[in-house]
């Protein structure tokens, strides 16, 4: 253990030197038009539909063909192909939340050359259904439209993406890329588990793999602990500067730097009664009882009268700031995502047999009972399979990445599963094809107080195309990304703090000279392991290999044997 965590705290330049390799420009075989009469239902495995396949000249940085088509019954997907500038590497990007629209987007890839100068063949999905209506309505009646979105979404546009690409270009790409974030890395872990061999490379940001815990009882318990008899927020944001003050004070100094960060929040333990108010205290600068009692149970994360923790985690101290939108509500309005998300998955998506629709989330018992009832889907729409040998095996690289203040998804979610990763496949296998980068003070896939803007594609296309294993990746933070974090070193618009952050367990140590806001100050310090207590939870056994359903539906009967990978 010692030896791979010596390999994995690589020097700061080495990590900034890896560069993707050379390769040559690859011009399209037939006019863009011609792939809308393409058929590929053949590659694919199922009915493709092509829609329209038009030049788009005046894009930005490079004119491509665009190519719009649906996989049956419902898989929209979004194809742009480079008329001229393309160097046969294909990139997939993810969606977040429950998806349901075309959302072609690269994050994290800024200083990425082939992104920068329009080389990638990029696509996309809606993962079979429509954003329309309330919250996961899509899955009430027709449960093949929860297959698409699990897993064979982006399986299938996958396929389709490959297919065109043959067409365009005379011959296939030479690299396969996936990037994605919340739900996006969700479906990164998807595939890099149950179709090893459809990329090369895949970075998967702040994964909801543990889907349905994540969507019933991570959001369901953040909302209903904040919410009165009266119905209104208990703990409302203007507290959480006071509450966040209360973190820092406790816990900022912990790494042996005060800079307004918590670097390892899983060793934090917060007491919000350090921020209650004293008799006679004006209130608008403390937290009244009620509220820090809900803090308290913020912090727990979803559990029962016994101890049963039905999450891995709630928020991590520092995370305060985030929690305005997510499951506090902003000033002057009512509606937070917690309870939207967690009432919709609950009511269309968590269960074998829907609930009634008049179901709320005040109908939903934080029990036992509910637990093991909502869980029967963990086998579909749930990515949490270790072993991910075929992929290795396949040549895979993966790049794990999360914001230790992340008030959607818990990082503890992700450093559980990169744990049970090493214990059943060995820390030094897994050395050889993963990292994972914790970023202290980042937010749920970007923003934040810390250094979280990142050039995550040139590395992973460095490993994958030269063996270039990635070492330290270089952050910085830009006035206006989620508050000043009280750096001095640059104007408006640019940076104005860097941080390296090194593969995990590796932390980032302070050289004792210099600005604390430049990344040339630090070097990779000690190893901070997240304790094997802190992972524990009711859901630690779906942490296993091979548990995956392969499932077929017809109407709103659905057939999910087990099976397996790679089917």
């Amino acid at each position: 253990m010692v030896r791979t965590i010596v390999s994995l705290g690589l020097a700061l330049a080495a990590g900034a030197a890896a560069q993707p390799a050379s390769l040559r420009v690859v011009t399209p075989v037939v006019d863009c038009s011609a792939l809308a009469n393409a058929d590929i239902s053949r590659a694919v495995g199922a009915p493709v539909h092509i829609t329209s396949a038009s030049m788009v000249r005046d894009a930005r940085p490079a004119p491509y063909c665009k190519v719009l088509g649906y996989v049956e019954p419902a898989v929209r997907f979004e194809v742009r192909l480079p008329s001229g500038s393309w160097t046969q590497r294909f990139v997939e990007t993810g969606c977040g939340g429950l998806c349901g629209m075309l959302n072609v987007r690269l994050d994290h890839a800024d200083s990425c050359a082939p992104a920068r100068n329009g080389e990638l063949a990029l696509a996309s999905t809606d993962m079979g259904h429509s954003s329309g209506g309330p919250e996961g309505a899509f899955g009430a009646k027709d449960y093949q439209l929860r297959i698409d979105f699990a897993y064979r979404g982006v399986h299938v546009t996958t396929l389709a993406a490959k297919a065109l690409i043959a067409r365009y270009y005379g011959q296939a790409q030479k690299y396969s890329y996936f990037s994605g974030c919340s739900d996006g890395g969700r479906e990164a872990l998807m595939e890099a588990q149950r179709y090893p061999e459809d990329f090369n490379g895949i970075a998967a940001g702040a994964p909801a793999m543990n889907f349905i815990t994540q969507n019933t009882f991570y959001h369901g318990w953040n909302a209903r602990v904040n919410t009165g008899a009266d119905g209104k927020p208990i703990l409302t944001a203007d507290k959480l500067p006071v509450l966040h003050q209360a973190a820092l004070a406790t816990c900022d100094a912990a790494d042996g730097l005060k800079d307004g960060l918590i670097g390892n929040p899983a060793d934090c333990h917060v007491d919000p009664a350090a921020a209650a108010c004293k008799p006679g205290e004006d209130t608008s600068a403390c937290l009244t009882a009620d509220q820090v009692r809900v803090a308290r149970e913020l912090y727990a994360g979803a559990h029962d009268a016994v101890g049963h923790k039905f999450v891995i985690g709630g928020p991590m101290p520092g995370s305060e700031l985030a929690w305005a939108g997510v499951f506090i509500p902003f000033p002057g309005q009512d509606r937070v995502m917690s309870s939207g998300i967690s009432t919709g998955t609950l009511r269309y998506l968590a269960y074998a047999r829907n609930p009634p629709e008049n179901f709320t989330l005040a109908d939903f018992k934080f029990e036992r009972a509910s637990f093991e009832a909502t869980t029967t889907l963990h086998a579909l729409y749930d990515a949490t399979d270790p072993d991910l040998a075929p992929f290795a095996a396949a040549g895979g690289k993966l790049i794990l990445w999360h914001g230790w203040a992340d008030p959607h998804i818990s990082p503890l979610n992700t450093v559980a599963y990169y744990t049970a990763m090493e214990r059943i496949m060995g820390s030094t296998a897994v050395s050889k094809f993963a990292r994972l980068y914790l970023f202290p003070g980042g937010y749920h896939c970007g923003g934040g107080e810390g250094p979280f803007d990142f050039d995550l594609l040139t590395p992973l296309m460095a490993w994958v195309e030269r063996d270039d294993a990635p070492g330290a990746l270089v952050a910085a933070h830009s006035p206006g990304r989620g508050g000043p974090p009280g750096g001095t070193m640059g104007a408006a618009g640019k940076p104005d703090r860097t941080r390296p952050v090194f593969p995990y367990p590796v932390s980032a140590r302070y050289t004792g000279t210099g600005s604390i806001y430049n990344a040339a100050n630090f070097v990779a310090g000690e190893a901070q392991a997240v304790p094997a207590e802190a992972l524990r939870w009711l859901g630690m056994g779906f942490y296993s290999a091979r548990y995956e359903a392969w499932c077929t539906a017809k109407g709103t009967v659905m057939n999910c044997p087990a099976s397996q990978k790679g089917k």
